[in-house]
């Protein structure tokens, strides 16, 4: 098994007539994701190699049924198109945008859970500013570079894509392999959290070990470990890119940022610590640590 895209996955794109939006998607369709269509306002009527283009969301539903969207358009209009893709009844929005104004990721957040809420199937939005998700063997949606990793029993969740390729890529090389990776995004108003992906892996009965890749800012890393200390049995290892980070200065992704003492990676990884959770200080430890709990 794996969690949120598989072989049932039916991929539509927004932004699929775009030079990064086409070269993506014909990735994840060489990867084997099956992919029933894309989304260009005023291109309807025509196809990115094969693949039907359409004028809306709420046609290309209507056509082809699909039950995962991708978004590649740019920041102005990707709101707009989660949420149309919602309004279509897409179970699954995967957010790639970067640079989308947080005032308009609030605004997709709430619209998603008050009121879409009730919705059915509802919505679950992964990303924005994210990599995407890989269920090696299975399908990829996404920009993760898939020939990184195998299939295999460890589960990751991170909050960068490029941590979470280093570490996944580092497990392979020592011989195991992943049932999912998921990139969550590292903005301020996330779609998904560690704790909804943690749920989905605690629940998925190939996963037998999860690794979380965390970073500075917010507090995403303490609610996960106290969720963690609740309801999850599995093993879980864990990484906070920052240790040197300045307090008061943004790192990389928009939610990177700490103020005093909160927010830090010391105090994320104390409290990951504290629950059970063994914390590694720099990517390949995180990877030496899972490989040592595999092996038993």
């Amino acid at each position: 098994m794996a969690v949120l895209v598989d072989k049932s996955t039916r991929l539509a794109v927004a932004g699929i007539t775009g030079k990064e939006g086409s070269f993506h998607t014909l990735n994840n369709r060489r990867y084997g994701t099956e992919v029933v269509g894309g989304v260009t306002p005023g291109k309807g009527g025509q196809d990115v190699e094969g693949i039907p283009v359409f004028d809306s969301w709420a046609e290309v539903a209507a056509a082809a049924r699909p039950n995962t969207a991708m978004i590649f358009v740019p920041p102005r209009f990707a709101a707009d198109a989660i949420l149309e893709a919602a309004a279509a009844g897409v179970e699954l929005v995967i957010a790639i945008t970067e640079g989308i104004p947080a005032h308009d990721e609030l605004r997709v957040y709430n619209t998603l859970k008050r009121e879409m809420k009730n919705a059915h199937p509802p919505t679950r939005l992964i990303g924005p500013n994210c990599p995407g998700i890989l269920s090696p063997g299975k399908a990829n949606v996404g920009i993760i570079p898939a020939s990184f990793f195998k299939e295999g029993n460890v589960g990751v969740v991170s909050r960068s894509g490029t941590l979470t390729y280093q570490i996944g890529n580092e497990i392979a090389q020592a011989g195991f392999g992943n049932s999912s990776i998921v990139g969550i995004g590292g903005d301020p108003v996330p779609g998904s959290s560690f704790v909804d992906v943690i749920e989905l892996f605690q629940a998925d009965p190939e996963t037998e070990l999860i690794v979380l890749a965390g970073e500075i800012g917010g507090s995403a890393e303490e609610e996960a470990a106290q969720y963690i200390a609740e309801h999850v049995s599995k093993p879980v290892v864990a990484y906070i890119a920052g240790f040197t980070a300045p307090a008061g200065k943004q790192m990389g992704h928009a939610g990177a940022i700490v103020s005093g003492s909160s927010g830090t990676a010391a105090a994320k990884a104390q409290a990951l610590e504290e629950r059970g959770v063994r914390v590694g200080r720099t990517p390949t430890e995180v990877a030496e640590l899972a490989v040592q709990i595999l092996r038993g």
